[in-house]
């Protein structure tokens, strides 16, 4: 029996030892997370001095107070994971962020795209950060911006943001809405721009001839955008849109204009009764275009020998004629064949512009208006011709205002010359 009892002593004596020198250990360890370090120092050398933590508090607790990053300042425009909106501390411009359902975006783009609302609201859409940045430096006010990444916001001016709402949207939304093949992440919403409000850039206005642009029926966005772009390029002084043209601020237009809008006055939706009171004293207004019967007359018998024949502006003309001939019974003699009125016809290369210029541009598929026509004959303006090759319809409505526009830059530049060259001489 003693042997017995001295067989299992000895049997369980390793194991006594091993679990008395675990628990040792573990006090060991437990000691010294108990510790408080006055210092932390890390790999990189960064030295991080520790607060005595008090009996209350957990060791991992104290640990978090102690950490590095949180020693280090906050980046302005920084996205919380936690807090919506975020603050921009360094300028007080706050932003939010929005949230999955959000139809802040939505909303705003079922007004700015559609004609009526935009006219109603008094807004307009602009998408680019070059587009956006030219809107700003102009005077334009926004009102809105939605963007997908801070880097776009943080590019414009911290002055021009104050009052303004920023919504960070995800790029798949600002994607869903645009009309860029390829978006840039950023969208503004603005109040539709004054031209009189507007302040234009200085070059721009050293360069303004007097030469006006009268842009009539012109109901295709991608012209209308190329013909203000011309415009800017050429100094014209203003660029005046009569009913009946595509809204000036439909973004298929502003993207086609690539900035024109904010660098030459723009003025849109006018009636013929009020259009020339936006005309300088003395201005003489020429129409691009030779398709009246009175112009197939004068240049030949067959007008498509020397340059623009629309067979629909014909028609329509021929449609006026017959109208008229059936009222002229009730005219007094003489009235009648007043319909049309007699502009002469020059070529476009002669010079035109020896009194302040107002070109008159149609629409390729209705043509110019007789307004526009009695307006030309009431200032003494003509019909600047354009010859093409025979069998060849017409040019296209922006090539021809770039046609014309510049030979005007081109003859006022030739007489600019002249004049100083005299003062010279003299």
């Amino acid at each position: 029996m003693a042997a017995l009892v001295k067989g299992w002593w000895w049997a369980t004596r390793p194991l006594l030892w091993v679990v008395q020198t675990w628990d040792l250990d573990g006090r060991r360890w437990v000691r010294a997370l108990r510790r408080s370090p006055v210092r932390v120092v890390f790999p990189s050398g960064q030295v991080v001095e520790r607060k005595p933590t008090g009996p209350g508090k957990q060791p991992q607790r104290a640990a978090a107070e102690a950490s590095p990053y949180e020693q280090q300042p906050k980046q302005p425009l920084q996205v919380s994971p936690t807090q919506t909106p975020c603050t921009w501390e360094e300028s007080g411009l706050r932003y939010d962020k929005a949230l999955p359902g959000d139809r802040r975006l939505s909303n705003v783009m079922t007004i700015v795209k559609s004609r009526p609302f935009r006219e109603k609201q008094g807004k307009i859409l602009l998408e680019g950060r070059r587009l956006i940045a030219d809107a700003l430096k102009a005077g334009a006010v926004p009102k809105v911006f939605f963007f997908s990444r801070l880097e776009y916001i943080k590019e414009l001016p911290i002055d021009k943001l104050k009052g303004v709402s920023l919504i960070k949207v995800k790029f798949e939304d600002i994607k869903d809405w645009s009309d860029l093949v390829t978006p840039q992440g950023i969208m503004g919403i603005f109040a539709k721009p004054d031209h009189v409000k507007m302040t234009y850039p200085e070059t721009q206005l050293r360069h303004l001839l007097p030469l006006l642009l009268i842009c009539d029926n012109l109901r295709d966005p991608g012209n209308l955008g190329t013909i203000l772009r011309s415009a800017a390029g050429a100094g014209c002084s203003k660029v005046l849109l009569t009913k009946g043209c595509v809204d000036a601020w439909e973004p298929k237009v502003l993207r086609a204009a690539m900035g024109a809008h904010f660098q030459v006055p723009i003025i849109n939706n006018l009636d013929w009764e009020t259009l020339p009171n936006y005309l300088p004293t003395n201005t003489r207004v020429y129409v691009a275009d030779n398709c009246g019967l009175h112009a197939q007359a004068q240049l030949s018998n067959k007008a498509s020998d020397h340059g623009w024949v629309c067979e629909q502006r014909l028609s329509r003309l021929h449609k006026y004629e017959e109208e008229v001939e059936e009222e002229e019974d009730d005219l007094e003699p003489g009235a009648g064949k007043a319909w049309l009125p007699e502009l002469e016809v020059q070529s476009y290369d002669l010079d035109w512009t020896e009194a302040p210029a107002a070109v008159v541009i149609g629409g390729e598929t209705h043509g110019l208006s007789l307004e526009s026509l009695q307006l030309a004959e009431s200032t003494g303006g003509k019909r600047l011709l354009i010859p093409v090759v025979p069998g060849v319809d017409s040019l296209n409505s922006a090539m021809a205002a770039s046609i014309l526009l510049f030979e005007g830059k081109r003859q006022l530049r030739v007489k600019a010359e002249h004049s100083s060259r005299d003062r010279v001489n003299h």
